[in-house]
């Protein structure tokens, strides 16, 4: 995982094998996989809470990267609820949302992918990946 600094296009979301977990599932790390749209291979991805991932905030402070349109118009996050702005602008589940980069593993495609987590109510703690999209 890697974070992204330059501006970048977004191309075509990908299918995650499994988009939200809770409780004992993250216990220690979330594993998913993608498909890659170029070549078919099929990646694996490993979130460690609290270690993987880049706040969501850089990718659009200032449009460097992407800008609030596109991450909404692409439906990688939403507009948080006025009473958790202290999570930010745009966030997956009204809960701190954390991006990074990725690459196929035989082919070398880029991806981005966009998660969320923390506790959603008393008891409740949840990773939710909003999604995986290939970029240039």
């Amino acid at each position: 995982m890697y974070s992204i600094s330059k501006k970048i296009n977004i191309l075509k979301q990908v299918s995650v094998a499994k988009s939200n977990f809770s409780n004992e599932e993250i216990s220690k790390s979330a594993i998913t996989t993608f498909t890659c749209c170029d070549c078919g291979h099929e990646n694996t991805i490993t979130i460690t809470p609290y270690e993987s991932g880049f706040p969501i905030f850089q990718i659009y402070n200032e449009a460097k990267v992407l800008s609030k349109d596109e991450l909404l118009k692409n439906k990688m996050v939403t507009e948080t609820s006025k009473n958790l702005l202290h999570f930010g602008e745009l966030t997956v589940n009204n809960l701190p949302t954390l991006y990074f980069g990725t690459d196929c593993n035989s082919c070398n495609a880029r991806y981005i992918g966009i998660f969320s987590y923390g506790e959603k109510q008393p008891g409740l703690t949840m990773l939710t990946i909003s999604g995986i999209w290939k970029y240039e």
